[in-house]
C-alpha cells in the first residue's frame, strides 16, 4: 500500500518535535538522530545505498507528488508529514525554503576495520585528521564518493559528517559513503599497519609528489586541517607527498586537495568509470 501523508497544522504538534529548534540542536546534538534537507539528500537517504534510515519526513504539500514514488519505493517507508511553509518555519526556527526535511537515525557506529577490504584486495581510504570545518568535511565526503573510496576515517577531533551542513555540502554523500570515527589518541600509522594499508600524508612541504611513484594498491590518504596541516612529528614518521603547483604558491583548500589526490590514486587503481 502506498504511504499516505498526514497534514499537520500546529507547530507544537509533538510529531514534529524532532524538527524543532534545528540550529540550536545542530550545536548540541540530537541523541542518535540527524537532519537531512533537500530533495537530492532525501532520495539518497531513502535509497538502498544509504547507511541510515529515515525516521520521518516533513514536506511542503506541493513537494509530496514529486517524492511520493521515492518514499513508496523505500523498503520501510517512514511516516510523512505535510505542513505549510509558515508551520515548517515556526518549527525549525528559521525560514524554510526547500520544503524538504527528514529525520534520520544514526544506528550503531561501525569499526574502521569492518569498512576496509581485506588484503590483498585493492583499498582506498581517506583519513581526516583534525578537520573542524563542516564545509570541508562535507566536500571531502563528496570527493570520496565521487572517486570510489572504500571508506572515510575521521579522528576524534574532526567534526561530524552527519551535521546538517556537512550532509548538504556533501550532496548527500555522507549518507552513502562508509565512514568510521577513530578513538581519541588512535595512531594513524599503527592503524595503517594493522589494516595493511600504505599511509600517504598529504603536505605541501613534502619533497615527493603523488606522481613520483605509482600509487599503492592499498592506500590510506591522510589530510590535516587547513593552516597547521598535519603535525611535524607525524610527518617525520609518515610518507609525506604533495600536489605539484605553480611556482610561488603552495596552498589548496583541503577538500580540493583531497579531490585531486583521490582522483590520482583512484585512476591508478582503475576505479574510475571510463565509459562516460
Amino acid at each position: 500500500m502506498d504511504p499516505v501523508p498526514e497534514t499537520v497544522t500546529d507547530p507544537d504538534d509533538p510529531r514534529l518535535e524532532p524538527y524543532a529548534r534545528m540550529r540550536e540542536r545542530d550545536l548540541v546534538g540530537r541523541a542518535g538522530r540527524f537532519i537531512a534537507e533537500g530533495e537530492v539528500t532525501l532520495r539518497l537517504l531513502l535509497g538502498r545505498r544509504s547507511r541510515f534510515r529515515a525516521e520521518s519526513i516533513l514536506l511542503l504539500p506541493e513537494r509530496w507528488p514529486g517524492l511520493a514514488g521515492a518514499v513508496a519505493a523505500c523498503p520501510s517507508p517512514p511516516p510523512v508529514f505535510l505542513a505549510a511553509r509558515s508551520v515548517m518555519s515556526a518549527v525549525a526556527g528559521f525560514p524554510i525554503h526547500r520544503g524538504v526535511l527528514a529525520v534520520g537515525l544514526r544506528g550503531p557506529e561501525p569499526d574502521a576495520a569492518s569498512l576496509v577490504p581485506p588484503a590483498p584486495a585493492p583499498a582506498l581510504v581517506l583519513g581526516l585528521a583534525g578537520l573542524t570545518n563542516h564545509d570541508n568535511v562535507g566536500a571531502a565526503f563528496r570527493n570520496a564518493a565521487a572517486f570510489g573510496a572504500d571508506a572515510v576515517l575521521l579522528d576524534a577531533a574532526s567534526c561530524d559528517p552527519l551535521y546538517r551542513k556537512s550532509i548538504r555540502v556533501s550532496a548527500g554523500a555522507a549518507l552513502i559513503q562508509p565512514f568510521a570515527r577513530l578513538a581519541a589518541g588512535r595512531d594513524w600509522l599503527s592503524l595503517a599497519e594493522a589494516l595493511d594499508l600504505q599511509a600517504l600524508a598529504l603536505s605541501p612541504g613534502a619533497t615527493e609528489t603523488l606522481a613520483d611513484r605509482a600509487a599503492p594498491a592499498r592506500a590510506l590518504l591522510i589530510l590535516g586541517t587547513e593552516g597547521p596541516g598535519l603535525a611535524a612529528e607525524f610527518l617525520a614518521r609518515a610518507r609525506p607527498v604533495r600536489i605539484p603547483m605553480a611556482a610561488g604558491f603552495d596552498s589548496l583548500n583541503v577538500a580540493t586537495a583531497a579531490g585531486i589526490a583521490l582522483h590520482d590514486i583512484a585512476r591508478s587503481q582503475g576505479r574510475l568509470d571510463r565509459t562516460g
